[in-house]
């Protein structure tokens, strides 16, 4: 039997379906998730008293900072209405530390090796900071 023969009951398509469906998947995987983007350039300004840093794209993760007012982080990354910013280590001094910061180190957590501390970096929800453009001030 061929394999491009006909069996009854079943649905038949032909080598240009199959190759259609084959550049779909490519494109599909070539083409950059949510997770995968980056905003080069781009930063996030505060225009609340304070703003909540995570250290995942998660409410529910665990908070790593509180951010003044006014405060523009550089954005890193983005998933879905979740921001990745760049967090400096002057943040230490003028926002409010949730997280005690005693330098890197691993923690067994849910058992899994975990390496916490001193973050460069964190996760902010897009409804509490304005997204600046390239280049604004």
């Amino acid at each position: 039997m061929q394999a491009d023969a006909l069996t009854p009951g079943r649905p038949h398509f032909g080598a240009g379906a199959r190759a259609l469906a084959v550049a779909a998947a490519v494109v599909t995987l070539a083409t950059p998730t949510a997770a995968q983007e980056q905003a080069t350039g781009a930063r996030a300004r505060v225009p609340t008293s304070y703003a909540n840093v995570h250290d995942a794209p998660s409410t529910g993760s665990n908070l790593l900072l509180l951010v003044p007012e006014g405060t523009v982080l550089s954005i890193i990354g983005r998933r879905g209405e979740w921001v990745q910013v760049q967090v400096s280590p002057g943040l230490r001094e003028t926002g409010m530390i949730v997280r005690w910061y005693e330098g890197r180190h691993e923690i067994i957590r849910r058992g899994a090796r975990v390496v916490i501390g001193d973050e460069d970096n964190g996760w902010m929800h897009d409804s509490t900071v304005e997204i600046l453009p390239v280049g604004a001030q």
